[in-house]
């Protein structure tokens, strides 16, 4: 279990640097005068990609794997995560709480979904795209 509080500290410090980065987007686009809910899915895909640089070789040290397949992976939990998100964000600025406020609880509430999908799925070893290791043929 040791290993596993690793990399959820992990997971949380790299979330920590695109919690900061997708608010920093999302209040920069508001300012520019973009829709709150399309300045939160660029934010959080700006965040996504921050993230996923972060998680794969630091928080999951999956470099030795495929690219592509963790990307995509990764970028199908962070589209599953961005629509709990705008789920989150919707009730809680209908509930009249402010657009930044609403944001950063929403990020907060979809974080404990995308830290299991991504440790389970997304960066799991044994996905069939370890570097060197073919996936069986079908017959």
């Amino acid at each position: 279990m040791p290993a596993a509080r690793g990399q959820f500290l992990r997971f949380t410090l790299v979330g920590g640097t695109g919690y900061v980065v997708n608010l920093c987007v999302y209040w920069t686009l508001l300012a520019l005068g973009m829709h709150y809910l399309a300045a939160a899915a660029v934010s959080f895909l700006v965040a996504a990609v921050n993230n996923f640089l972060w998680n794969r070789t630091w928080t999951f040290a999956a470099r030795g794997r495929r690219w592509l397949g963790q990307c995509l992976r990764a970028l199908f939990v962070s589209s599953l995560s961005l629509g709990l998100n705008q789920i989150f964000l919707v009730a809680l600025v209908a509930a009249d709480a402010g657009r930044i406020e609403a944001q950063a609880v929403a990020i907060l509430l979809a974080t404990p979904f995308s830290f299991a999908a991504n440790k389970l799925w997304a960066f799991a070893p044994g996905t069939g795209d370890e570097v060197g290791v073919r996936a069986p043929a079908r017959a």
